[in-house]
């Protein structure tokens, strides 16, 4: 046998290719391997396609046992026929129906197949449209409902809540056999309406009022013009002092500094002399009695020195008990 490095490389590439191709024919087409992709064939004819496509899931009792091959148009019949693979032990009876239902409120869709009858449906058949259903067409609903929008009696562009209640009521009712996720977001739509409907009166009054404040507002708006004319004026003179704003604020941090650094400074003086003071006070409070009396009896001496003074430069006083001056004139004349 002749070994393998001494083979054709062009052969051997070339074989090698082919086997790659096989294998990646082989992983997207797994699906229909007899041994990879086993299932059953069925299907199911529509009305609508209500947005079901190709890939989508196919679900039993809410579990995933396949999916959508194929959904082509009928010429024949004027209807949709959908094209779907099962894989399942689970049986479901030969009166199973077929529903198109909403995955998600985005619009996502899927297939459910809905069990009834005994036995097997078996591999290859066809659903029939009177056991087939399709969700409701939720643009329809609002289509309809913005025909009801403005055609209040009161008021021209008032919203006929009464009329408003019914539609998403029979809309919630349509969807039943919707996901609960989206049931739940339509019965909270319709329990908000309801609440709209009661609250009509209070609305109107609302709508009204801003209505008055508009109105305010137009009648106003030369005020509010100059109202910002002298915002921006005021703006203006802020930019303009922004360098004296700054240096102020500047200087008054240097300050604090300055006057931290004095603080530390003296702290060593400052010690001693409030300790002295301290000394002090406490010797004042002791002879607290002793500097009253004092006072008292310093007054009645400052009234008499002040009235003894109160002649200008020249001042009056006399001294009592003093013998009389004798006369130095009249001695040894005779």
């Amino acid at each position: 046998m002749k070994p393998f490095r001494e083979r054709n490389p062009v052969i051997i590439g070339a074989v090698s290719l082919s086997v790659i191709v096989l294998l990646l024919l082989g992983a997207f087409r797994a699906q229909d391997l007899p041994l990879i992709g086993g299932g059953d064939t069925y299907e199911a004819m529509f009305e609508d396609t209500a947005g079901l496509k190709s890939g989508d899931e196919v679900r039993l009792a809410g579990v995933r046992v396949g999916k959508v091959d194929a959904v082509e148009l009928d010429n024949d019949r004027g209807q949709v026929k959908v094209t779907f693979k099962v894989e399942t032990d689970d049986q479901f009876g030969k009166q199973t129906a077929a529903a198109i239902k909403v995955k998600t409120i985005l619009g996502s869709m899927y297939l459910s197949l809905e069990p009834a009858g005994t036995g097997q449906l078996e591999a290859g058949s066809t659903i029939p449209t009177d056991r087939t259903s399709e969700p409701y067409d939720v643009v329809d609903a609002f289509e309809g409902l913005a025909e009801t929008i403005g055609d209040g009696e009161s008021d021209e562009n008032s919203i006929d809540t009464g009329q408003l209640t019914d539609s998403l009521t029979v809309l919630a009712d349509l969807t039943r056999n919707t996901p609960e996720e989206f049931r739940g977001a339509l019965d909270g739509l319709s329990r908000l309406s309801s609440n709209l409907a009661d609250r009509d009166d209070q609305i109107n009054s609302l709508l009204k009022n801003l209505r008055r404040v508009s109105t305010v507002l137009d009648d106003r708006d030369e005020d509010l013009v100059k109202l910002m004319e002298d915002a921006d004026v005021l703006f203006e003179a802020l930019l303009q002092r922004r360098e004296q704003l700054d240096q102020l604020l500047v200087s008054t941090q240097t300050l604090s500094t300055e006057l931290t650094a004095l603080v530390r400074q003296s702290r060593a003086d400052l010690k001693p002399a409030l300790t002295q003071l301290d000394e002090t006070l406490d010797i004042l409070n002791k002879n607290e009695d002793n500097i009253d009396n004092a006072l008292r009896l310093l007054a009645p001496f400052y009234r008499v020195f002040a009235n003894t003074l109160g002649t200008g430069p020249w001042f009056d006083t006399y001294i009592q008990n003093l013998p009389p001056v004798p006369n130095l004139g009249t001695v040894g004349v005779n």
